[in-house]
């Protein structure tokens, strides 16, 4: 096992992560951007305000300064939302070796540009650091209570993906493995998405059938996209793709299932958020992969009903009824 870690994201995932690989053994970094609430974590060796009631590892450390955090370890594994992951990058680079290897847990694309967050680590980045993509079904709450899980490391780099493994896999961690950078991208971005339509059709009180017709259409969508983007077919029946699915449509756990009820409820988008207090990256997700959907021509209806009741003020009630009245076309 690598000896060291650092994870870059103090929310709820990260410090999950951080909790995972400290309880393995390994020495661990977690950096937050936020001085007052990183002093708060040190001083009661637990995250309160993301995941309470999970005391750190003595081999578990924290710290706001972004250097110390990236020369602690040449393995570093980003937790922050999407629309930091540039910007975060950029800001890591200094600090970087020619023996470091980057990983990240981050689901959904570049809120600039809709590109994939691989695409985004190769622009700042270049080719020659070694990059993975863990993604899966999983709630940080649940892996920070040490229940059964299961996830994907995707990575071309076999040896970065093995140390992963190593530093992450226990006897209620399982690790499997693949070299699709991108359906497992695609499948953990846009899931997001589908979630807030389920969370929006349980808010409206459809009912156990919409909600399973969601995820299977919804399921479909994402494949269409994802095989058009270069990922492959059999990704997304497995973990990153329906697994994930499954878990965020159906379980308040999820903030963006929480988020589409309450849209369903009849809150606004901001009561919503403020309600939730923590990212909700499916609503940038259903822009961006709204306008890659109209860019490489796939059809994908529901992520565009929940677009435009995201961005066009499109009542939920609307929303469904367009779906439901689409002309009628054979299942594939």
């Amino acid at each position: 096992m690598p000896q060291s870690i650092s994870i870059l994201g103090a929310g709820s995932w990260g410090t999950a992560l951080a909790l995972q690989a400290a309880r393995n053994g390994c020495e661990t970094m977690l950096w937050g951007h936020n001085p007052q609430h990183i002093s708060q974590v040190k001083q009661a060796r637990e995250n309160q305000r993301y995941l309470a009631g999970f005391n750190f590892p003595a081999n578990l450390y924290v710290t706001d300064n972004l250097q110390q955090a990236v020369s602690f370890s040449e393995l570093i594994l980003l937790a922050v939302p999407s629309h930091a992951f540039k910007n975060t990058l950029i800001a890591i680079q200094p600090f970087l070796t020619e023996n470091s290897q980057i990983a990240w847990a981050t689901k959904g694309f570049d809120s600039e540009t809709g590109e994939l967050l691989s695409q985004v680590s190769l622009a700042i980045l270049g080719n020659n650091i070694n990059t993975a993509v863990i993604s899966g079904p999983t709630f940080a709450k649940e892996v920070a209570a040490g229940l059964p899980t299961a996830l994907t490391i995707a990575s071309t780099s076999e040896s970065l993906a093995n140390q992963l493994t190593d530093i992450l896999h226990n006897h209620c961690f399982r690790i499997y493995t693949s070299t699709d950078i991108i359906g497992v991208q695609v499948g953990g971005a846009c899931k997001n998405v589908l979630a807030i339509a389920a969370g929006i059709a349980d808010g409206l009180g459809f009912g156990a059938n919409t909600r399973a017709a969601l995820i299977t259409r919804g399921l479909n969508e994402i494949m269409r996209l994802g095989i058009k983007l270069n990922g492959q077919a059999d990704t997304f029946m497995g973990l990153t793709g329906l697994g994930d699915l499954i878990l965020t449509c159906t379980d308040n756990q999820s903030r963006n299932r929480r988020f589409g009820l309450a849209l369903g409820q009849g809150q606004s988008q901001q009561q919503a958020l403020t309600e939730i207090a923590q990212e909700v990256e499916g609503i940038g997700a259903a822009r961006e992969a709204y306008l890659l959907s109209k860019h490489y021509q796939v059809e994908m209806p529901i992520t565009e009903q929940v677009y435009k009741v995201l961005f066009e003020n499109l009542e939920p009630k609307l929303a469904v009824q367009n779906l439901l009245t689409r002309d009628q076309k054979p299942e594939n």
